[in-house]
């Protein structure tokens, strides 16, 4: 509370301008002039008089009003609404008050403070995006503040990302966010900032009126939409997503000098090779495999899993430490990769490069005939690749069709692979993992940065062979950080929530299925449903069902296991160069296994890897967003010159606004409004996921194959809107794609008894989305 000030025998009713102004800057809680008249005693008429200095005072610039109350000018008040934009190299998150007169300068940087000792602060969780309102104390000479949140507002609605459209006077803002079309924003004359036709900008948002336009400021020009990577630099700042990497981290890694063999497990004349897409920068996992020789296990292999040791280069709380922690991991669009790691680290000195020396991290797991693991351990080594090999290259070998690099390799290294990976295979069938077949498609661009076309890569063997050998490599990891009771960030997965598994039975049952019940869930579960719909015209729909049903993949510091790979431990050690998890992995593993100096620090406590944890799963979301979104935008660029044309697609999604359609060709996602659907009143069912029509039972369900023409393409926002062509389903007369009457049917196996095909996690990844 504002202290009360006494005022002396004879003094005038009314303080000084000195006196108010130095009261509001000693202030510890909102000042307003209630609080001012309390502290100096001023009653009656004589408030009239104080109301007028106070307007004097903050006309004349020396005082400042917000919703925090008064303030002296240049500073902020002792509460303050503020907007989370970004983190320090400690991690903490940096805030700036909503409200700043230009008049003062630059607006003062809040320092949040988040609670130690894995203590979880109370009520929502911060984050960069939201407006929350603050508890602010002065923090030294240089303007700064420590703050601490006092409750979260929701994501920032007054700062907007748009393009801007020059006027006569002034300007106008389109926003880039889907949500936000056809709403634009007035920009008067002399808040333009810098900004030109065409350019990205962040704008801050006056309050709206009832009326007209909102309006608002440009706050920063983040660029030109003119150039060939404008489309990716919209989904950047819209995420807020750290793309450049400070001078000093620079520095740093450009210092970096190339780890010696003292210490280290030379290696380097054993036969392991990478294989990566043919457009792949950086390397960061080479394998190998070979006979076991032990007479104790007959037919079994040694297959080893070698990962460049980033720790070597990255310590605890260095530069490029704390840069690595607040980016997370590499984010890939089609025209760029915003790496983690600078490329003097993530392209040169961790990147495994055919017959150059490099230092390491490896396991080497000993299996029998029929893929069980008898044992693993771990060495931190030197190796040198023998080859650098593309998936089509190594799979093109051992299908009889080798070139000059190969053919050296195929008895010595690639044969030795694909028998172990065979072993392999059969364990991962016994295990089960949820089969989901869904094509995973790639945006190819031309050299200006337009979208030449889309196409769904083959899905090779040489593709799971480097996928299984990571998943175990993984797993070997949890296992060792688990038996040392070392203390370690694993991926986690959990089971379907009850309301899910709900909801996919009623869109099972809206296709004649019943979702068969057991007492426990398990992925074979879910593989017996996709084996039952294999082939049939409703296959790419449940697997996009089965795919919703499930949890999201995070990270955490306890186990909860992974359902969908349907382990017990499992944690990321395979992409340190690409994911901060791993890199913790790693450092785990060294501290473990007393492996060098270079490892986690023995005082990092539990509470400290949950916090990281759960930043580093927000960053995962982030990346992935932001890479839908891109796409999203590249194909509306691509397709904003055919409307009018008409295209084949599914029904993806049904809500009672209308029908979400996912194209077949591109992938990409547009909208039909309920409006345009007819003349029939169409209502939405939800358990049934569709739109029937009330007089005539038209229905439009979720999974069926459609026509559209599209009428709009906004590319900004990567928004399509169609036009439904096709017909709904009538109410007599549907059939099943076997051309029965639709009704309960039985599950059948997969004739080989195997689930169909097997769900592309991402090769570029290692399976980073599991």
């Amino acid at each position: 509370m504002a202290r009360r000030i006494d005022t002396q025998a004879g003094e005038p009713a009314l303080p000084s301008r000195e006196q108010i102004v130095a009261f509001i800057g000693e202030a510890t809680d909102k000042v307003g002039k209630r609080e001012i008249a309390q502290a100096f005693g001023i009653r009656g008429a004589d408030k009239i008089g104080l109301k007028r200095i106070l307007r004097e005072i903050e006309e004349d610039g020396d005082i400042a009003r917000g919703r925090g109350g008064l303030s002296k000018a240049g500073r902020l008040p002792p509460v303050v609404l503020a907007d989370i934009r970004a983190r320090d190299r400690d991690g903490d998150f940096l805030a700036f008050p909503a409200e700043w007169d230009a008049g003062c300068g630059k607006p003062p940087t809040i320092v949040l403070s988040q609670p130690r000792g894995g203590r979880k602060p109370r009520g929502a969780t911060p984050g960069i995006g939201d407006r929350a309102l603050l508890r602010v104390e002065p923090d030294g000479a240089d303007g700064r503040y420590t703050g601490r949140v006092v409750k979260v507002i929701g994501r920032n609605k007054a700062e907007v990302i748009g393009v801007f459209r020059a006027g006569a006077e002034g300007g106008r803002i389109v926003p880039v966010e889907k949500r936000s079309q056809g709403r634009e924003i007035l920009i008067p004359p002399g808040e333009e900032g810098e900004a030109r036709e065409g350019d990205l900008v962040s704008v801050t948002l006056e309050r709206e009126t009832r009326f007209g336009l909102p309006r608002g400021r440009v706050r920063e020009r983040l660029g030109s939409l003119g150039s060939e990577k404008a489309v990716s630099l919209i989904a950047l700042h819209l995420h807020h997503i750290p793309h450049v990497f400070s001078a000093a981290t620079l520095a740093e890694a450009d210092a970096a000098a190339p780890v010696a063999l003292k210490g280290r497990e030379d290696w380097r004349e054993r036969p392991l090779l990478t294989i990566d897409p043919p457009d792949a920068k950086d390397h960061d996992d080479a394998v190998m495999a070979q006979a076991d020789d032990d007479p104790a296990n007959p037919g079994g292999f040694v297959v080893t899993v070698a990962i460049a040791d980033v720790a070597a280069y990255v310590r605890p709380g260095s530069g490029l430490d704390r840069e690595a922690l607040e980016r997370g991991n590499s984010v890939y669009f089609p025209d760029r990769v915003v790496p983690m790691l600078p490329e003097r680290i993530s392209n040169d000195l961790c990147s495994l490069r055919a017959g150059e020396d490099r230092p390491a991290l490896a396991v080497r797991m000993v299996i029998q005939a029929d893929g069980t693991k008898r044992k693993h351990t771990f060495h931190r080594v030197m190796m040198r690749s023998c080859a650098k090999l593309s998936y089509a290259q190594a799979q093109a070998a051992i299908d009889g069709h080798g070139d000059a690099a190969t053919a050296p390799l195929l008895e010595r290294a690639l044969r030795p692979l694909w028998a172990a990976y065979a072993a392999l295979r059969q364990a991962r069938d016994r295990r089960g993992p949820l089969a989901l077949d869904l094509p995973e498609r790639k945006v190819l661009l031309t050299e200006d940065g337009a979208v030449d076309r889309v196409i769904v890569p083959d899905r090779l063997d040489a593709h799971r062979l480097i996928e299984e050998f990571m998943i175990q490599a993984n797993v070997a990891a949890a296992e060792t950080l688990e038996a040392a009771r070392q203390a370690l960030i694993y991926r986690v997965h959990d089971e379907p929530a009850i309301e899910k598994m709900r909801a996919l039975g009623e869109v099972l049952a809206s296709i004649g299925m019943k979702l068969p019940k057991e007492g426990s869930l398990r992925p074979a579960l879910f593989n017996r449903i996709l084996a039952a719909v294999a082939g049939t015209e409703h296959a790419l729909f449940i697997n996009e069902v089965v795919l919703r049903s499930q949890a999201q993949a995070v990270y955490a510091s306890e186990n909860l296991g992974h359902f969908g790979l349907n382990l017990r431990r499992y944690a990321h050690f395979t992409s340190p160069i690409r994911r901060y998890a791993d890199l913790i992995v790693h450092r785990a593993l060294i501290a473990a296994g007393r492996l060098g100096a270079d490892g986690l620090p023995p005082d990092v406590a539990a509470g400290d890897l949950a916090r990281t944890a759960e930043q580093i799963s927000a960053a995962e979301r982030r990346a992935m967003a932001a890479e839908r979104e891109t796409i999203d935008r590249l194909i509306a660029h691509h397709l904003a010159d055919r409307v009018g044309a008409t295209f084949s697609g599914q029904i993806a999604g049904v809500t009672r606004a209308g029908l979400f359609i996912k194209l077949s060709q591109t992938g990409a996602d547009g909208f039909v409004p309920i409006s345009t659907l007819g003349s029939d009143y169409f209502r939405h069912e939800e358990g049934r996921h569709a739109l029937v029509g009330a007089r005539t039972g038209e229905t439009f369900r979720l999974g069926d194959t459609v026509e559209v023409k599209l009428v709009e393409a906004a590319p900004v926002a990567g928004a399509l809107r169609f036009e439904l062509l096709s017909e709904g389903r009538t109410r007599a007369g549907t059939k099943s794609a076997g051309g029965k009457e639709r009704g309960e049917r039985p599950f059948k196996a997969a004739p080989s008894g195997r689930p169909p095909g097997i769900h592309n996690a991402g090769t570029r990844h290692r399976g980073s989305r599991r």
